[in-house]
């Protein structure tokens, strides 16, 4: 009988990490100056305009919309763990993002 509620116990745990392990969710650079948010192939860029894009659970990518900054330009994201997010805008360099809680308006 234990052998049963540990094994139950175990099989939990394990589904509770691999949902937070999703490129879901608020991303920050710069102490939250810019900020993205993604829900599924939805997303509100850091200009705040809503679009979607191409959406797996650890990458996402989309062409930034006209009347942002930069529009034209494909991003691509890549989830590197729970708090990071690698971000890379046209061919420059990727940064890294962090996760954040939701913005405050």
């Amino acid at each position: 009988m234990i052998g049963r509620m540990t094994l139950a116990a175990m099989l939990c745990l394990a589904a509770g990490a691999a949902s937070a392990d999703s490129i879901d969710g608020n991303w920050c650079q710069e102490k939250g100056a810019r900020r993205f948010s993604i829900s599924g192939p939805s997303i509100v860029t850091p200009a705040g305009s809503r679009t979607t894009g191409d959406y797996t659970r650890h990458a996402f990518s989309y062409v930034v919309p006209s009347g942002d900054p930069d529009a034209g330009v494909t991003i691509r994201m890549h989830l590197m763990g729970e708090e990071h997010v690698q971000v890379q805008e046209g061919g420059a360099a990727p940064v890294i993002w962090n996760r954040c809680g939701p913005s405050i308006s």
